[in-house]
């Protein structure tokens, strides 16, 4: 059975994020699937310091719930990665994120991975292509493998509408690029694997 880990960057854990990843997790489960979901808004991730020692060591100096999550995502087939649109970005959680998992980087350890995003925005057309972008590109870097949501949307992945929390439980649409984008990656994954 393949894994696949949901990881919502948003400083609510309980917030439109959080359900749109775990709405594509309860798709990912369906086609054949053990999922995890990890909000990163409930743990404690440090900044990185461009201390160096990762490509020294291949571990990051840093001490925190990072170290835990590095290890679910080397054991994992596949991910997919949300964020609130902030600014037109990622939020400074999920950027924390993507700065410490720099160790994994130097051996290509996500390499072969399947990934996809999702992202919230405040309106239909509210940064979150730019900000799916952000998330591509670190998935891309890692030398992973890149899916969108697929026939028969065919987005870059699951794309929400909403403001304050439960918005996006009436988003047609980013439920729908959501749940597509959960069956995509497992079966690329299943396929891969």
């Amino acid at each position: 059975m393949v894994k696949i880990i949901g990881i919502s960057g948003s400083p609510r854990t309980d917030g439109n994020t959080s359900f749109l990843v775990e709405t594509a997790l309860k798709t990912a489960e369906e086609a054949g699937a053990e999922t995890e979901l990890i909000n990163l808004g409930a743990l404690n991730i440090e900044p990185c310091v461009a201390c160096d020692i990762c490509k020294a060591t291949g571990e990051c100096a840093i001490y925190d719930d990072m170290r835990e999550i590095t290890e679910k995502l080397m054991e994992c087939n596949g991910m997919i990665i949300g964020s609130p649109v902030y600014f037109g970005s990622v939020t400074s959680q999920l950027k924390m994120f993507i700065d410490r998992s720099r160790p994994l980087r130097g051996s290509f350890k996500l390499k072969d991975k399947v990934g996809g995003s999702i992202a919230v925005g405040g309106s239909r057309n509210g940064g979150q292509e730019s900000t799916i972008s952000v998330i591509q590109d670190f998935l891309l870097i890692h030398d992973a493998i890149v899916v969108g949501d697929g026939a028969p949307m065919a987005h870059y992945g699951g794309t929400g509408v909403g403001g304050p929390k439960g918005d996006t439980k009436n988003d047609e649409i980013g439920i729908e690029t959501s749940k597509n984008l959960g069956k995509r990656v497992t079966e690329l994954a299943k396929r891969l694997e």
